[in-house]
């Protein structure tokens, strides 16, 4: 299945060259351009987008702001946000999340990289830079009144079964699901029922949120596990 991806930047030449890198996979193609946040959300809803390429710092309309219309939009719940930006800022990242993207990384990312993470988004994993993740998580266990898990609509970890509070705690340190499997003796598929049946009691809408909600309940420390 080819991967349709809008890329959202307000760097002309930022777009033609991240255009080309992924016009040059074979499972990905670029279904269209977008110079301001607004731009963005308004080609999302046309041009029938599987991803789009955020950067954070646009002009009419900010790439977070972008990112909570388009995760807002019900017509648009299957379309993934892939933030990309050159600032990796705690704040970027909170806000990144919040607003509902499933991906977070820095421009500095290799283009091999790139690719690799637009993938793992488009398939429903979440993806966040290992650095600004770490400072992320301290945050948390610093500022608790600082929240992400706060926007999901459901119960909490306390309504899920001994089994999926073992998945929930695997998804926060970053296994995907046949490392899940392998680490409980499962088959991928019983994994991947698992990490459905999870996001549906808790309300996420994706593994990005199942990560924060590890963390922030306390069931995953940082350096440390479940």
């Amino acid at each position: 299945m080819t991967i349709r991806v809008l890329l959202a930047d307000d760097q002309t030449l930022v777009r033609e060259a991240f255009s080309m890198l992924v016009e040059s996979a074979r499972d990905m193609e670029v279904v269209g351009q977008a110079g301001t946040g607004r731009e963005a959300v308004e080609l999302a809803r046309g041009a029938r987008a599987d991803l789009v390429v955020m950067d954070v710092r646009m002009p009419d309309l900010d790439g977070i702001e972008a990112t909570r219309l388009i995760a807002a939009d019900e017509d648009l719940a299957g379309v993934k946000v892939l933030v990309l930006t050159t600032y990796d800022t705690d704040e970027n990242i909170v806000e990144a999340l919040r607003a509902g993207a499933s991906g977070f990384l820095v421009k500095d990312t290799r283009p091999a990289d790139l690719l690799d993470a637009i993938r793992t988004v488009a398939a429903g994993e979440a993806l966040l830079s290992p650095g600004p993740t770490a400072r992320l998580i301290e945050r948390f266990l610093r500022s608790p009144s600082v929240s992400v898990s706060g926007s999901v609509k459901g119960g909490g970890p306390e309504c899920l079964s001994e089994r999926e509070r073992e998945v929930l705690v695997l998804v926060a340190r970053g296994l995907n699901n046949t490392e899940i499997a392998e680490a409980l003796g499962l088959s991928p598929l019983t994994a991947k029922t698992h990490v459905s049946r999870i996001m549906g009691k808790l309300g996420a809408r994706d593994r990005a949120q199942l990560v924060i909600v590890g963390y922030e309940s306390g069931m995953v420390t940082p350096g440390g596990g479940g």
